[in-house]
């Protein structure tokens, strides 16, 4: 499966459009780990238990979101996207969305 941010995929035509395919997940740090942050967020730097956190949040997003572009037969997801909020200050959500198309590569003569 093909992700791409560009609205195109260049060498290749678009033979279908399914439409908007999205992946969802919603992560929570456990208390010991929230109050690990706290504390290294005074001294200022990198968070890394959030990093770590945000950036498996985003895997698990994209994955999701090939599962449902799959499940309608694509083969690509362009223009994808990322949206990230908090709930209740104690949980990240991260969508990855996009466009589930159908491409092939354009023949050269």
């Amino acid at each position: 499966m093909l992700v791409s941010t560009m609205n195109d995929v260049p060498g290749h035509e678009i033979v279908r459009v399914f439409g908007e395919v999205a992946g969802l997940t919603v992560r929570s740090r456990g208390i010991g780990a929230n109050f690990t942050a706290g504390l290294r967020s005074l001294g200022g730097g990198e968070i890394t238990e959030y990093t770590q956190l945000l950036y498996h949040s985003r895997h698990e997003a994209i994955l999701r979101m090939c599962n449902h572009a799959m499940a309608f037969g694509a083969n690509a997801v362009i223009a994808m996207r990322f949206d990230c909020n908090e709930i209740a200050n104690t949980m990240s959500e991260v969508a990855a969305y996009g466009t589930a198309i159908l491409i092939r590569p354009i023949e050269q003569s």
